[in-house]
């Protein structure tokens, strides 16, 4: 028997009868609808108050608009996840993640607990506010179509080994974005580090079981690509399922210490709030 034999499309109401009786499948790698109902709910956090929950599968991607204040977590199960991230300011996506300010304004280039997440106006996007994993990248970006043919022999975003670039072009579509939209992203679960000489040294994950936690201090536009990490040395595409929880929650407050760690901060948190309280967020 044959698939198209298991599928009775022949008439519209045929159709929509076949239509209907796939509703009750589901797939790992879906998102939970509604959140509440996510089998992974971070430990402490009310159903009720999750906004999203989904796993991303490997070579998969997902994106979702996040209200300030949110509490965003991704979870590595298995130790092979890479979580590609891209921050846009969701009411005037203009205003996007700039890596290099995200390193020089905290005078901290590898990304950690407490680390602000800064885009190109000056304003704090997000701050990682909780991270048991500690490894990250903020140096190589994400992988090019060019760079996954060369090493996969496959980019394609439906074939077996697609690329990050691809996959943020396809999210980003979903909100009106191109390529020319598109910055530097940072990774988080696989790090990398600056040896003596200056090379790029690929760390690795921590393994099964870490997790990374941010404060959306602006309105956000997320996306993400779970993909293999471009200094990854393995020869075959490794990366593994991808966790992603939000809820409800407030954002950094002004006597925070960090919001005032340091003068640069302090002026980041600043411009931020006035952003943001000028527009009644």
């Amino acid at each position: 028997m044959t698939t198209r034999d298991l599928h009775l499309t022949d008439s519209v109401r045929s159709a929509r009868d076949d239509a209907r009786a796939q509703s009750g499948q589901g797939s790992a790698w879906m998102p939970y609808l509604p959140a509440s109902g996510s089998p992974y709910r971070p430990p402490g956090v009310e159903p009720a108050a999750l906004v999203w929950a989904e796993t991303v599968a490997p070579g998969g991607y997902t994106h979702k608009v996040l209200a300030r204040g949110s509490r965003l977590r991704f979870d590595d199960p298995t130790g092979d996840a890479c979580a590609h991230l891209l921050l846009f300011n969701a009411l005037e996506p203009v205003e996007r993640l700039n890596v290099a300010d995200t390193l020089k304004i905290p005078w901290q280039a590898y990304l950690g607990e407490n680390h602000p997440l800064l885009s190109g106006d000056g304003r704090v996007l997000a701050v990682v506010s909780g991270d048991s994993s500690g490894r990250h990248d903020a140096f190589c970006g994400t992988t090019t179509d060019a760079w996954n043919e060369h090493k996969y022999g496959d980019a394609r975003p439906e074939g077996p080994s697609p690329s990050g670039r691809s996959l943020f072009l396809k999210a980003a579509a979903k909100h009106g974005l191109g390529r020319r939209d598109l910055p530097p992203s940072l990774s988080f679960f696989q790090g990398v580090r600056v040896e003596p000489d200056g090379a790029l040294a690929w760390l690795g994950g921590a393994g099964p079981g870490t997790h990374v936690e941010l404060v959306a201090e602006m309105p956000l536009l997320v996306l993400v690509a779970n993909v293999a990490h471009p200094l990854d040395p393995h020869p075959d595409y490794v990366v593994g399922p991808l966790r992603v929880h939000a809820w409800r929650g407030a954002p950094t407050g002004p006597d925070d210490p960090r919001a005032t760690a340091t003068p640069e901060l302090r002026r980041a948190y600043l411009n931020t709030v006035d952003y943001c309280e000028a527009r009644g967020l």
